[in-house]
C-alpha cells in the first residue's frame, strides 16, 4: 500500500463514519506562542479541546503537516523525522474509549482496510496510580476485540499518559498500538522495550484536568485525540525496515543522485538520510511562508538548508543543487498540498540564495579557522585546538566537527573533541530547555490577559496596513499574557513617525470601547464580506468572522474579548527585523 493509498483510507473510514474532514493546518501556528512549528495535530484544534463548539462538529478527521526539531541531531537513522504527516482523528465531547478502540481496531485489521495481522498486534494502556485508576475500560475493549491479555502491557505515566502540555490543563490516559516487525510468528507476550514491536497509532483519552494544586479533577468534556505517523505505517504496511526506503523518499534520493553524478541505489546512508529529510522538511516550511532568517522560525530553516549543504558536500556533491533537491520535494508533494506548487518559485529563489550566502560564509569560517590555528601555543602533545574554538566554528560559522578535524590535521593539529563534545551538549541542553519552555502552557493559554492581547493584534493587523499599505500580511504571531509578537511582509525598517501612527490608530480604535463580535458563516461568505486571515484554507468550509466595528474584520479560531474598553494602553516595544521582506513588532497592553 503506498502513502497515498493509506492517506485515502484513512480519511475515507472515518469520514464514513461521521467524521467532518479538516484540510491540514499551515506548519506556523496562529494561535498558540508555546511552539514553533505545529508538532500535533492537537494545535490547531486548541479552542475546540477546551470546550469550544467546532463549526464542522464533534468528529473529525485529518492528516496534519508537523515539524519537530527536537531530536534534529538525531536524523539519519531509521526512524527520526523533521517533517511528518499525523493521521488523525477527533471526538470533542461526543464518542470515548470503547468507540475510539473499535474504530482504530477496525481500521487496522479489517481486510476492507489496512488487514494487518492480529497475532503481530499488541497494545498498552494505563496501569493507574495515586492521581487516576487503572484504565479497565481501555483494557476490557481490547480484549473484547480478541487481544489476548498477554499482549495488552500495563504502562504508567511515562508511557501511557498525555499531558498537560503546562502544569495544568486537560489530560488523561492513552492507549497505544504497536506490530511485531520480527521474525514471525511474533512471541505471544508483548514486551515493550522489545524495538522489533513498533507503535503504530495512539488514543489519547482526555478526561482530567489537573489544577494549580496538582489534583486530577474529571473534565465535563471528554475528548478523544489519535495520532498515526503516515510514513512510519507506511513502511510496516511496505514490509520496508525505513521510512526512507519508501516512495516518499524516493525522488529526493534520485535527486541526490543525479547532483551526485552516481547511480541510484536501495541502500540509503545516514547522511542521504538527512539530506532528504532536511530538504523536504525546509520546503514544507517555506511553502507556510517562512524565509531563512537569523531567529525561530528562520533559523530553523537556515539551519536545515546549511546543514543539507554540508551534508551534501561530504557525499561528493560539487556546486549548487538546493534548487533541484527542492524541485523534487515539491513535485512529488504539491498534488496533495497545492501550497508547494503555488510558492514554488520563490522557495527556488530563496534556497539558491542561501547556499550561496552560505558558502561565502564557509568562507569566513575557514578564514576563522586560521586565525584559531595562527594564536595556538605549544602544548606537550602538539597543537590542539580546544573544543571551546571547535564549537565556535561550529555555532557561528557552520564549520561541522569533521572539517575542523580534517583542516586541523592537515595543519598538523589535533582538536580537542571531548570539549567539543562538552560544549555541544551544553548548547543542546539550553536548546531543549528553550523548547520546554516554548511548550509551556498549551491548552490552558486561554487567560483573559492573553484573549486581550490576541484582540489587539487584530487592530495592529489592520492599523500596519492602513499605515504601510495593503501589502502588508500576516506572517506569524506569538502571544502569551504578557506581550504580544506580530510578524508581518514589509521591505523596510519602520521609522519612528510610522511606528506612532500605529500606536495611536490602535488606541483611537480602543478609546471607541467598540464590541467584538463573532459571527459563524461559509469561507466564502466570509472572504465577500471583506474578511481577511491567515492561511484560510486551514479553516474548513465554516469559519468565524470577527469584526470589530469598521476598523477590522479577520477570520480567527484563536480566544477574544468582547469589547475593547479594558484592553488598556497599547504600546509597541520593539520593531526589528525576522528575516528578508519579514518584520517583527512586540507590544504590550500598559
Amino acid at each position: 500500500m503506498t502513502a497515498g493509498e493509506l492517506r485515502r483510507k484513512y480519511i475515507q473510514f472515518f469520514e464514513r463514519r461521521g467524521h467532518a474532514v479538516l484540510k491540514s493546518a499551515p506548519l506556523v501556528p496562529e494561535n498558540d506562542p508555546t511552539v514553533l512549528f505545529t508538532t500535533a495535530g492537537m494545535h490547531p484544534l486548541v479552542p475546540y479541546l477546551l470546550g469550544e463548539p467546532h463549526p464542522l462538529g464533534k468528529r473529525l478527521v485529518d492528516c496534519q503537516k508537523c515539524v519537530r526539531t527536537g531530536d534534529i541531531d538525531e536524523v539519519g537513522d531509521a526512524v527520526h523525522l523533521t517533517f511528518f504527516e499525523m493521521l488523525g482523528n477527533w471526538s470533542l465531547g461526543d464518542y470515548f474509549k470503547e468507540e475510539a478502540i473499535a474504530f482504530s481496531f477496525e481500521f487496522l485489521t479489517s481486510s476492507e482496510w489496512l488487514g494487518l495481522d492480529l497475532d503481530r498486534l499488541a497494545v498498552s494502556v494505563f496501569s493507574g496510580d495515586e492521581d487516576a485508576p487503572f484504565d479497565e475500560e481501555a483494557f476490557a475493549a481490547w480484549c473484547s476485540h480478541g487481544v489476548p491479555e498477554s499482549r495488552i502491557a500495563k504502562l504508567g505515566k511515562k508511557h501511557n499518559w498525555w499531558g498537560p502540555a503546562g502544569k495544568t490543563g486537560p489530560c488523561g490516559p492513552d492507549t497505544e498500538m504497536f506490530y511485531w516487525t520480527g521474525d514471525v510468528p511474533a512471541p505471544d507476550f508483548f514486551d515493550p522495550d522489545d524495538s522489533r514491536w513498533v507503535e503504530i497509532w495512539n488514543d489519547v483519552f482526555m478526561q482530567y484536568n489537573k489544577t494549580s494544586e496538582g489534583r486530577f479533577e474529571p473534565l465535563n468534556q471528554c475528548n478523544v485525540d489519535t495520532g498515526m505517523g503516515l510514513e512510519r505505517v507506511t513502511a510496516i504496511l511496505q514490509n520496508k525496515a525505513s521510512c526512507y526506503d519508501t516512495e516518499l523518499f524516493r525522488p529526493i534520493f534520485d535527486a541526490l543522485d543525479r547532483a551526485r553524478g552516481v547511480a541510484s541505489t536501495s541502500e540509503r546512508t545516514s547522511a542521504e538520510r538527512v539530506v532528504a529529510d532536511h530538504m523536504r522538511a525546509a520546503v514544507f516550511i517555506m511553502a507556510d511562508g517562512v524565509v531563512p532568517g537569523n531567529v525561530d522560525r528562520p533559523y530553523v530553516v537556515r539551519r536545515l538548508l546549511r546543514r543539507t549543504v554540508l551534508k551534501g558536500r561530504s557525499l561528493g556533491v560539487e556546486g549548487a543543487f538546493l534548487a533541484s533537491m527542492a524541485e523534487s520535494v515539491v513535485e512529488a508533494c504539491r498534488d496533495v498540498y497545492p501550497e508547494l506548487g503555488e510558492n514554488a518559485d520563490t522557495i527556488y529563489e530563496e534556497v539558491e540564495r542561501e547556499e550561496a550566502q552560505f558558502a561565502k560564509t564557509l568562507e569566513r569560517g575557514v578564514r576563522e579557522f586560521e586565525r584559531i590555528i595562527a594564536s595556538v601555543p605549544e602544548h606537550v602533545g602538539g597543537k590542539v585546538v580546544s573544543g571551546r574554538s571547535a564549537f565556535k566554528l561550529f555555532d557561528t560559522y557552520g564549520l561541522p566537527l569533521e572539517l575542523t578535524m580534517e583542516l586541523a590535521a592537515g595543519k598538523g593539529f589535533s582538536v580537542d573533541v571531548a570539549g567539543f563534545e562538552k560544549a555541544f551538549k551544553k548548547h543542546q541542553e539550553k536548546s531543549r530547555a528553550g523548547a520546554s519552555g516554548r511548550f509551556k502552557g498549551g491548552l490552558a493559554d486561554d487567560s483573559e490577559k492573553t484573549s486581550a492581547l490576541h484582540t489587539a493584534t487584530h487592530l495592529l493587523h489592520e492599523a500596519l496596513r492602513r499605515v504601510l499599505g495593503p501589502h502588508v500580511a500576516q506572517k506569524g504571531s506569538n502571544i502569551t499574557a504578557e506581550r504580544l509578537r506580530f510578524d508581518f511582509s514589509h521591505p523596510e525598517k519602520m521609522t519612528p513617525e510610522e511606528i506612532q501612527c500605529v500606536e495611536e490608530m490602535v488606541n483611537s480604535v480602543i478609546a471607541q470601547d467598540i464590541e467584538v463580535v463573532c459571527e459563524d458563516m461559509t469561507k466564502e461568505e466570509a472572504l465577500e464580506s471583506g474578511a481577511i486571515g491567515l492561511f484560510v484554507d486551514k479553516y474548513g468550509d465554516r469559519v468565524k468572522v470577527y469584526s470589530i466595528g469598521d476598523f477590522s474584520r479577520e477570520i480567527c479560531g484563536g480566544p477574544h474579548i468582547a469589547r475593547l474598553g479594558g484592553l488598556g494602553r497599547f504600546k509597541i516595544k520593539k520593531e526589528e527585523s525576522v528575516g528578508r521582506g519579514v518584520r517583527r513588532v512586540k507590544a504590550v497592553l500598559e
